[in-house]
Formats: C-alpha cells, sequence, structure tokens
C-alpha cells in the first residue's frame, strides 16, 4: 500500500534538525520520502497512491517506545493499590499472576496494546510470565513488542530464555526478543551465571529490574557485599551491554558502570511515584553520558499506560529532585521517550522519519487548545501534551487508530469482555 501525508507539521526526531511544513510518504512498511512539498512532477513519477491524507497543518513524528511494560498486568488495573513495593508484589500481584495461563495472558496483553495505540506508542518492551502468548497476541494484532525474560526463581529459565530468543529473533518480524530476569532479589546465582553464559554464547545485552527501592539494595549488598548493578556485572552480564529498569537508588560505582558499559537506564516515574519508590537520578545519567529511555511499568502499579503523563513526570520530578527549574529539558525527554526507547530496545530501524526507516509513526492534533500557541511544538508536547491530542497511531504502514477509532485485526469489544471475565474468573478463584 503507498499513503500520502501532506501538509503537515514534521518533527523527524533527527539531531539538529526542527520542525518543519511538508509531507510524508510510505509503501508498505517503510516510509520512502519525508520534506517538503515535492510538487506535482514529482508526485507523478512516484506514482499513485492508494490513500492520500491531508493534515491540515497537524504534526507527524516518530511514534513513542514504551521501553518497559508488563502488558498483561492490565487486568490489576486499580486492583492493589496504595501498598509499598513489596507488599505489594508479594501479597497481591504474585498471587493473582499465579492463576494466569497463556490464553489470560494473550487477551490482557492486547489490551495493554490498544490503550498504547490512543497514547500513541508505537512499540514496547515487554517483560511478563509467558513470553510466547505476549509475542503470539502483538503478533495477531500488529503491534511492534520487544519480549525480554522475565525469569526468576519460580518462573522461566535458562532453557526457555534460549528457545525464545531463538524463535522469535526472526528478521522482518514484528516481534523480537532480548535476554533478561526478573531481579537480583528474586533470581538465584546459579540462574543468574546461566543466564550469563547464554549472554556470552549469543553476545547479546541482558535487561533486568535494578535497584527500584532502597530495601532491594540493602538486602542485595547483605547477601553479596554488593549493589544489584555490582552483582551483574561480576557475573558478566553486562559485558555485551543491557540495562536496568528503575534504577533510583544507584552507588556511585553503579553509575561508572552503567557508563562504561553504555548500558541504558530506563526511567518510570509514574510507577516509581505511586509505589514511593523515589526518583531516578536522571539529570546525573545524563550528565554522565549514560542513554535514558522512558516506560510506563505495568497497569498495577502505575495504572495509565499514557506516554504523555510519563514525559512529564520525568522532568517535573527531575527539577522537583534537583531543585533546578532548568534540569532535564522538555526536548530531552520527548529524545528519551522516541529516540532513546528505540535504541534501548534494538529497535534500529524505528528510531526517527527518515526514508527507509519503518513507519511507525502518529500525528499530534495540533488544533487543540492544550497546543497554542504553536511558539514550541516539542516543549508543548511535553509539558501541556495529553493523550486527546493522538489523533492516528501507525505500526509497521499500518493505521491502528484514527480519530478515536481502532482499526484493528481484534474487535476492542471483545478485548474488554475478555478482560473483565479473566478479572472475574481470577479474583473468585482468590
Amino acid at each position: 500500500m503507498k499513503l500520502r501525508i501532506y501538509h503537515a507539521w514534521i518533527l523527524t526526531m533527527e539531531e539538529k534538525r526542527p520542525v518543519f511544513e511538508g509531507e510524508l510518504h510510505v509503501e508498505n512498511d517503510r516510509i520512502t520520502y519525508v520534506g517538503e512539498n515535492p510538487g506535482r512532477e514529482a508526485l507523478s513519477a512516484e506514482g499513485p497512491f492508494d490513500r492520500e491524507i491531508d493534515a491540515g497543518g497537524n504534526l507527524l513524528m516518530p511514534g513513542f517506545k514504551n521501553a518497559h511494560a508488563h502488558s498483561a498486568m492490565t487486568f490489576l488495573r486499580s486492583y492493589a493499590d496504595d501498598l509499598p513495593l513489596d507488599e505489594w508484589l508479594n501479597c497481591q500481584v504474585f498471587p493473582m499472576e499465579a492463576k494466569l495461563d497463556e490464553e489470560k495472558i494473550y487477551w490482557l496483553a492486547q489490551l495493554a496494546f490498544l490503550e498504547y495505540l490512543t497514547s500513541g506508542i508505537t512499540a514496547a518492551f515487554d517483560m511478563y510470565l509467558i513470553p510466547d502468548a505476549v509475542g503470539k497476541a502483538a503478533r495477531d494484532f500488529g503491534f511492534r513488542t520487544v519480549l525480554v525474560g522475565a525469569m526468576n526463581n519460580f518462573c522461566q529459565s535458562p532453557e526457555d530464555e534460549e528457545r525464545c530468543f531463538r524463535l522469535w529473533n526472526r528478521p522482518g518480524d514484528l516481534v523480537s526478543y532480548r535476554l533478561g530476569f526478573h531481579a537480583e532479589y528474586t533470581t538465584s546465582r546459579e540462574r543468574m551465571e546461566a543466564l550469563a553464559d547464554l549472554a556470552h554464547r549469543f553476545r547479546a545485552p541482558v535487561f533486568a529490574h535494578n535497584s527500584e527501592t532502597e530495601k532491594e539494595v540493602r538486602e542485595c549488598i547483605g547477601r553479596y557485599g554488593k549493589t544489584p548493578t555490582q552483582v551483574m556485572e561480576a557475573l558478566g552480564l553486562f559485558d555485551y551491554g543491557g540495562g536496568g529498569y528503575h534504577c533510583i537508588w544507584l552507588a556511585p560505582e553503579d553509575f561508572e558502570i552503567f557508563r562504561r558499559r553504555g548500558l541504558f537506564a530506563v526511567t518510570c516515574p509514574g510507577s516509581n511515584a505511586k509505589l514511593a519508590s523515589g526518583i531516578a537520578p536522571v539529570a546525573e545519567f545524563l550528565c554522565r553520558g549514560i542513554p535514558v529511555a522512558v516506560g510506563t511499568d505495568g497497569a498495577a502499579s502505575n495504572n495509565c499506560l499514557d506516554m504523555f503523563r510519563e514525559m512529564f513526570l520525568v522532568t517535573g520530578l527531575s527539577k522537583l529532585r534537583e531543585r533546578d527549574a532548568s534540569a532535564v529539558p522538555a526536548k530531552q525527554v520527548l529524545r528519551m521517550a522516541t529516540v532513546g526507547g528505540a535504541r534501548a530496545m534494538g529497535l534500529k530501524e524505528c528510531e526517527t522519519l527518515t526514508p527507509g526507516q519503518k513507519a511507525d509513526l502518529i500525528m499530534i492534533d495540533l488544533h487543540q487548545p492544550n497546543m497554542h500557541p504553536l511558539s514550541d511544538p516539542e516543549k508543548n508536547l511535553v509539558y501541556s501534551g495529553s493523550k486527546q491530542n493522538v489523533c492516528l497511531t501507525m505500526v509497521d504502514g499500518k493505521i491502528l487508530y484514527e480519530n478515536g477509532r481502532f482499526r484493528t485485526a481484534v474487535d476492542p469489544e471483545l478485548i474488554y469482555e475478555k478482560a473483565e471475565e479473566i478479572l472475574r474468573e481470577t479474583a473468585a478463584a482468590q
């Protein structure tokens, strides 16, 4: 399919390229043209388009990349709130998750995909109990997903990780896989060592929850005499890169490990604030040259899968933490939520709006009061933007959400019905 979107403001997210007025063309799953209006002769030479969309002065930009997600946790939205992390996880979340199976996870993940589309999210870095279930849901739905292992002492194994790595890393697929484990505090040394062996064999990065709470770090030091980051580094888990989710309570040596290894720090400010885990040192990451990406975490701890809210919290909480209103400016945050996430997830073809890149993009409605005056659209996105401004979301060259309506293969009403049914069943079994 060939598509033309014209009369648009375009934010490519390329370094030092400002917003400009022009148009964008897509053929199948790739962007073929981005620039000023090419003129009739050039358009005629390119051939007829299957569809032409007049953007009406709205903004085109790359889709947001949700760099840390537990998509199928949608069934626990507003179920176990107002609790600290350890009680929330051990007393509420783990017992309910134990009742899930592959079919339930399949439907719950698709509920998250619907919400991602409304927030302009075109890819998610998803860690959950049964990666195959999320991968199948993403493939059937048409949503770009990078699965990451959630190995711990209770589910998944090094053998499962190897199988998933081989199964889901196929060229051109919407779904890919990264090695990972839940966290140091849920995973034995033997399992972490086995995963390090896998990382060396595949020369692959490794991701995990890392230093989310003070208690986590304190107890890790009690076990190993080292912080979680230092334990992972000593075991060789980071020899080929990777990163950590949350990364709030890092020691000085931890920052140096992140910098030296090129590790990604994925911040999830909404979840961290709600669980009172703390505020990530994003300003220090940036100062030290540590790459940062942004995630929503799961709907059980956030509870809203909304990248606009996360972006505002990244900058707002950082300013509060540093007591500096100039800390972590909007344009850096916008880059974290797009290019930063794509790089953390290994999505090299989904970083910018440039010819040859995958057609994963969104259109922002600028004809809303929260976007005016248009003195700086990038700042507007971070400081005043909202899900209400997303009027089109395209993944892999297919428009999945447009003007408030889903254009997905699976009926949203069926997904809602299944999610309600799953919650009733799991809650009744408590």
